[in-house]
């Protein structure tokens, strides 16, 4: 039998649920703003894809309060029990928003509406293009050796906003510059789908860990998570 990692230490379980909770208000304080931002500019300019990143970012505020309160627990047992509603949380927001996306982005390919251009769109595009990946890939990294699936399934959230950035800019350019109004929706339907797909990924509790924090005895697994491939914690599936 391979030998496994005992994972973590409980003071380095504390210093990774120490910046989880900083990595979250900071992606919490961030998306306030660009849901702001995007809904009010998708609003102003009929921008399907505005307002459905803008939701986007409602959803990731949800996404992130619901880790937050999974890690305001102090007992490490604590923060596991909550680890599954938290993940059906995520999972929730993305169908939620899938549908709300797909449906405004169906009335505008039907004629009903048509985008115009929005600089402010462009720029808070081009920005979270800039920021998103470093919040993302921060969490992640800190989920996976903490061993919570749900800090991943959250950073997850912020690397799909990091996605639908740069699918958001280029239809808003394409629709500023060449005059493609039905790249705004398409760009909005691309948004949809990714949504759908992350929230499956959610309700099923994958997005690993890689340090397992106990092996179980007689066996290659570990009693709380994954070792070393991208499944379903037992618990989450």
């Amino acid at each position: 039998m391979a030998a496994l990692s005992p994972g973590p230490s409980a003071a380095r379980r504390d210093a990774l649920t120490t910046r989880i909770r900083l990595l979250v208000a900071a992606t919490i304080a961030y998306n306030v703003v660009e849901a702001a931002v995007a809904i009010t500019a998708g609003t102003v300019a009929s921008s399907a894809a505005l307002i459905g990143f803008g939701l986007d970012s409602v959803v990731e505020v949800s996404s992130a309060a619901a880790v937050a309160w999974q890690f305001s627990a102090r007992d490490h047992a604590a923060r596991e029990a909550r680890e599954r509603t938290t993940l059906r949380i995520i999972a929730v927001s993305f169908f939620a928003l899938a549908v709300y996306v797909t449906a405004d982005a169906a009335r505008a390919l039907a004629g009903t509406g048509e985008a115009e251009r929005s600089i402010p769109g462009i720029a808070l595009a081009a920005v979270s293009l800039a920021v998103m990946p470093f919040l993302s890939a921060a969490q992640r990294g800190a989920g996976r050796e903490l061993g919570s699936a749900s800090a991943v399934a959250d950073s997850k959230q912020t690397l799909l906003c990091t996605y639908l950035s740069a699918v958001l800019l280029v239809g808003l350019i394409l629709n500023a510059t060449l005059g493609w109004s039905w790249a705004d929706p398409a760009a909005a339907l691309v948004i949809a789908a990714v949504a759908v797909k992350e929230g499956r990924d959610a309700w099923k509790g994958k997005g690993c860990c890689a340090a397992p924090p106990a092996p179980v005895l007689g066996s290659g697994e570990a009693s709380g998570c994954c070792t070393g491939r991208d499944r379903p914690c037992p618990g989450c599936s």
